[in-house]
């Protein structure tokens, strides 16, 4: 059985969907390791331990384990912070190894500081090294306009894309930026849409749902994290633009651990005379309710890799507004199953709001249509295409330049 090492420093797929450092890329791994698994692959799960009392090895699937590995001190860090923690996290992911006296056949990393990492281990075990970014920090920065994100980031990411055997990109959009702002080979960047699980996301009675969740009227939805990556601002201000609309309700799913932004979203709320709701992150097995009651969700977010909530809720029939971003033009079909907005302005926003709550037809319409096109993503098909990625893979990595590989460590742990 070849075992596959999976990285996952900053966050655990574990954690709760919403808090701090378990988004959209933490279901992704989660749910891909567990396919990964049930398809007959060995899938440990390396994550920094955030927790004193969290057992080392945690089961979550046929073949599938997280390992937690300490690496500073075990309590929640900034992402920005993790860098300066990576060498200690591979010395005790190396002794972890030896210990359970097993070889990985495969590495895959995720995110940047993962690729760090996976990068070292790959030429220290001679095998391949498959990495995604999931975000990416140049484009991160151009969206938002500012640079919001470290040099160190910029760097270590340019460096892992011209080292990798494979980078997994979620969309064009993705490939053609790490061509252009990277400088990666074309020709080893594999485009893999992220998935969803479709028997988790269905539609629901729409009349039950609102009555479940306390909703009614006009419902706007938003999903995502506290981020100002994710727009929530511009949204506030289009719903602040229909204060016409006295049955509009907005109702705003997410963002446990980031007070400052929430508080700053609903002091902008309040200013704005705005019915908003806000809702602390909810399990991922209560989402279809959230999705199967409202009339839209909105997506308008400077940035984009891929689009999960908008897939979710395409899933649930559930039409999607969404900034013409990243990966979101290849989930959204404008017209059919929801509407792009392709300036990132609240006046726009607010006219294909009030559009498609106005246009009872082209709702219906849209709905009806929704979950056919988004069959496509589900998460054995994904996992087809990563194992098939796999089976391309040289037996051994191809050993390209990483000036920076240091390891601060230089001892007996690598």
């Amino acid at each position: 059985m070849d075992r596959v090492a999976m990285l996952s420093v900053h966050g655990c797929p574990l954690a709760h969907p919403g808090t701090p450092g378990a988004g959209g890329m933490q279901m992704y791994i989660k749910a891909l390791g567990r396919e990964l698994g049930r398809r007959g692959l060995a899938v440990d799960v390396f994550t920094r331990r955030t927790a004193p009392g969290l057992p080392e090895i945690v089961p979550f699937g046929p073949n599938a384990r997280v390992i937690h590995l300490s690496a500073g001190e075990p309590a929640p860090v900034p992402k920005d912070e993790v860098f300066d923690l990576l060498p200690e996290f591979v010395c005790n992911l190396q002794r972890f190894r030896r210990a359970e006296g097993v070889d990985y056949q495969i590495v895959h990393s995720h995110y940047w500081l993962s690729g760090w990492v996976g990068h070292l281990l790959a030429r220290r075990w001679g095998v391949p090294h498959v990495t995604m970014f999931h975000t990416l920090g140049q484009l991160k920065n151009r969206a938002l306009g500012e640079r919001t994100e470290s040099a160190t980031r910029i760097e270590v990411e340019e460096r892992i894309a011209g080292a990798a055997d494979v980078i997994v990109a979620s969309s064009e959009h993705e490939r053609t930026a790490l061509v252009e702002l990277y400088r990666a080979p074309w020709e080893r960047i594999a485009v893999v849409p992220g998935g969803v699980d479709l028997c988790l996301f269905q539609p629901r009675d729409r009349h039950a749902s609102r009555a479940v969740l306390g909703i009614d009227g006009e419902v706007v939805l938003f999903v995502g994290r506290m981020d100002p990556v994710k727009g929530l601002d511009i949204l506030l201000r289009a719903v602040g633009l229909l204060a016409d609309r006295r049955n509009l309700r907005l109702v705003i799913v997410g963002g446990d651990g980031q007070e400052e932004e929430r508080r700053r979203a609903e002091t902008l709320a309040a200013s704005l005379g705005i019915a908003a709701r806000f809702v602390p992150a909810v399990r991922q097995e209560d989402l279809p309710l959230y999705y199967s009651a409202a009339d839209v969700l909105v997506v308008p977010s400077y940035y984009e890799s891929f689009g999960l909530v908008a897939v979710e809720a395409l899933a649930c029939g559930t039409p999607v507004i969404a900034a013409r971003v990243g990966g979101l033009p290849t989930i959204i079909r404008d017209g059919e199953n929801g509407l792009l907005v392709p300036w990132r302005h609240p006046a726009a926003f607010a006219e294909r709001i009030a559009r498609l709550l106005d246009e009872h037809e082209l709702r219906i319409a849209m709905a009806a249509r929704a979950r056919a096109s988004v069959a496509g993503f589900s998460w054995e098909r994904v996992a087809d295409q990563v194992i098939a990625i796999y089976q391309r893979l040289p037996a051994a990595g191809t050993e390209r330049v990483y000036t920076r590989e240091a390891c601060y460590h230089r001892g007996s742990c690598l």
